[in-house]
């Protein structure tokens, strides 16, 4: 690896996959305001992420359509003006 070019403040967080509640824990450099408790009883930032590999399609081989803020109903009324 390149020296100078990686951020150095890795530090351990929660991310948690708001479409089924999935929760894993890994170091990163993402901010957060948030703070929950870990299994282990300390305490860590928390992520929220709206899609994982345990709620991917490619991942779970289901074909899910999952729409959290609307785009699919704005795309359908935009485009299905006839």
């Amino acid at each position: 690896m390149k020296k100078g070019i990686h951020p150095e403040d890795y530090r351990t967080v929660i991310f948690k996959d708001m479409s089924n509640g999935h929760t894993f824990l890994t170091r990163s450099t993402v901010k957060s305001s948030e703070k929950t408790t870990w299994e282990d009883g300390q305490e860590y930032p928390l992520v929220k992420i709206e899609i994982s590999n345990t709620s991917h399609p490619f991942f779970t081989g289901k074909n899910v359509l999952l729409d959290t803020t609307g785009r699919i109903d704005k795309f359908l009324k935009k485009y299905n003006k006839k």
